[in-house]
């Protein structure tokens, strides 16, 4: 068994300890966020960082990287106060990985990439249209994480649209069906399979 220590990691370079540490979980859900700017200048980027924080209120926490570049997700969700998150399926994961790339701000990720905005009239940010499961929320607070210079976005889920053969009676959500994907690191993507479903212990 291979053992690495905490120097051993810093010590790293950049992009081996980026694709490691974002290893270590293993896969996350892969999602793409929508935001808005006050001018109406819509951006799209890919996210693996979110995660369900509570469901009375629904919350949903993604973590925002550090800062050495203009983060646009991050000020467009501070300015408006809306975003969405939109799941990633194989239809659209070549559109979805280019979103990563680092386009000026006048530059719309949705027509650089071919996606489609989809708006709802009480929702200020955009959805993508070819997302087959998406949500739209508030932003309720943010949360700076010292260690790393990482924030924590946590939002409040305010609408959510999905194929309704894919909600089951009991809440959950089909995501295999959906062809819901997950990734690791920064450039490898997965497709779900179900295992199984255990009654409650």
């Amino acid at each position: 068994m291979l053992t690495i220590a905490s120097a051993d990691i810093e010590n790293m370079d950049k992009l081996v300890r980026v694709q490691f540490a974002n290893s270590l979980p293993g896969p996350k859900p892969i999602s793409l966020i929508g935001t808005i700017d006050a001018a109406g200048k819509t951006n799209l980027a890919p996210f693996s960082t979110v995660t369900h924080l509570g469901s009375n209120p629904a919350l949903i926490g993604l973590v925002s990287r550090p800062n050495p570049v203009a983060r646009h997700t991050l000020a467009n969700i501070l300015e408006t106060k809306s975003y969405t998150i939109n799941h990633v399926h194989s239809g659209i994961l070549s559109q979805a990985h280019n979103c990563s790339a680092r386009y000026p701000k006048e530059i719309s990720e949705f027509s650089a990439t071919g996606l489609t905005p989809h708006f709802e009239p009480s929702i200020r940010a955009p959805f993508v249209a070819e997302s087959r499961l998406r949500f739209a929320l508030d932003l309720v607070e943010t949360i700076p994480i010292k260690a790393n210079n990482t924030i924590l976005v946590i939002g409040k889920v305010t609408l959510v649209q999905l194929p309704r053969e894919h909600l089951h009676p009991d809440g959950s959500i089909d995501l295999f069906a959906i062809d819901s994907l997950a990734s690791t690191a920064l450039d490898t993507y997965f497709q779900l399979t179900p295992l199984a479903r255990l009654p409650r212990p």
